[in-house]
């Protein structure tokens, strides 16, 4: 259930005068009914204090997270009964994001000036790709634009929590191993010299152990600078490349797929968009080979995405759709036999709905069991190098007390 907020609200009683005050609701919208329903009408309800911000704070910028918000707010206040163009205003009240309330403007002084809201959003296409474009337009062509907007609601929060998803996967373990790199490399710089420093007046020869860390850390101490730059440099360059670079980005997501278990994840991402995004187009009455075009994309992997253009161009000679994406192989046989029955059945967008959901929880359960397992490995990947770093720097210690006991 929707938490409650405190709205300032002003308009008119039903004498005519102007009044104000504050009422605890939902959302804007249910606080004007509540206000109509004692004889108020309300020309401005605005938040009190701060609510939950979507995506972040007032001046963030706009992420997918808080366009597919937008969308599901839309559909319901179009379901409600609430015209396109005060849906806009309504929705648009109700967020703390400035820059997304300004482009909720734009859009709506677009539309209020009598272009349609697929148009509107067109000039937007940082925020509105085309598949979202292409489904609105066809939700306003076929007069179910309400129901239109609630399948892409619904597409949209699902592909953004698949994407959160394996987002967690893959930034979890990278972000303990900085944190470990970063802490080796001030107990290297900070913490090494000062036991060298004590060991210097021991007059005896350190355990060999004890000597190659100190080695790593004379090293360190001289050319941290350079090392650090290199880092940076490599990294920038490596991202630079991908960037400009087809056949690299192939490579990587060839190699992504190949990873043990991270693979696995990645190819189930891919085949639940795949899956989400065609039974989507599908059944907003976008002609297959079309859909195809707006389904590569979204896939997220360069294997997948030639492999859908190649559906495409199989289909488009008339080949059926599971025996396009069974030739192609990279496609499990569950889903190709989904779609088979689908394409039998005339229930295509209902089967790959099904394969989604199912691929999606597939996903969420292996991200899971991946942080389960991640988990103790980087404790012990942890433990070693700090650990050993520790040990190394007592071992001296140790020795001497032993001398100096057996003495």
């Amino acid at each position: 259930m929707a938490e409650s907020a405190i709205f300032v609200w002003e308009g008119t009683d039903k004498q005519g005068k102007k009044t104000k005050g504050e009422i605890s609701s939902v959302n804007p919208a249910l606080a004007k009914a509540e206000l109509r329903k004692q004889g108020i009408s309300a020309t401005k309800v605005r938040k009190k204090s701060k609510g939950i911000s979507i995506g972040g704070g007032g001046g963030g910028s706009i992420k997918p997270a808080d366009i597919a918000l937008f969308t599901r707010q839309m559909a319901t206040m179009m379901r409600a009964g609430v015209p396109l163009v005060q849906a806009f205003e309504i929705v648009a009240e109700g967020l703390d994001k400035a820059k997304l309330q300004d482009l909720i403007g734009k859009i709506r002084t677009d539309v209020a000036g009598g272009n349609s809201f697929a148009s509107a959003i067109r000039k937007h296409p940082l925020y509105f790709d085309d598949l979202f474009c292409n489904l609105v337009d066809a939700g306003e062509q076929s007069g179910s634009l309400e129901t239109m907007l609630d399948r892409i609601a619904t597409y949209k929060e699902k592909t953004e929590s698949l994407k959160a998803k394996v987002r967690k996967a893959m930034t979890y373990p990278i972000a303990v191993l900085a944190v470990a790199f970063i802490v080796s490399g001030i107990l290297l710089i900070k913490v090494v010299p000062q036991f060298e420093s004590v060991f210097a007046g021991f007059g005896a020869e350190l355990p060999a152990f004890t000597q190659f860390v100190i080695g790593i850390s004379e090293f360190t101490q001289d050319y941290w600078l350079i090392i650090l730059a290199a880092l940076v440099g490599v990294t920038a360059g490596f991202i630079m490349l991908r960037r400009r670079s087809k056949a690299l980005r192939d490579a990587l997501d060839r190699l992504a797929l190949k990873i043990p278990v991270m693979g696995n994840i990645i190819e189930k991402s891919a085949v639940a968009r795949y899956a989400r995004t065609l039974s989507t187009t599908f059944a907003a009455g976008v002609p297959l080979v079309e859909a195809l075009n707006s389904v590569a994309g979204a896939t997220g992997n360069s294997v997948y995405i030639d492999a859908v253009y190649k559906i495409r161009d199989d289909v488009s000679t008339g080949q059926q759709l599971n025996y396009s994406m069974r030739n192609t192989g990279v496609f499990p046989n569950m889903v190709t036999q989904m779609v088979a029955i689908g394409e039998e059945s005339g229930a295509l967008d209902d089967m790959l709905d099904k394969s989604a959901s199912y691929y999606e929880e597939q996903v969420d359960n292996a991200v899971d069991n991946l942080t389960a397992l991640m988990e103790p490995m980087i404790m012990s990947v942890l433990g070693v190098l700090v650990g050993g770093l520790i040990i190394a720097m007592y071992l001296p210690i140790f020795q001497l007390g032993g001398v100096v006991g057996g003495s």
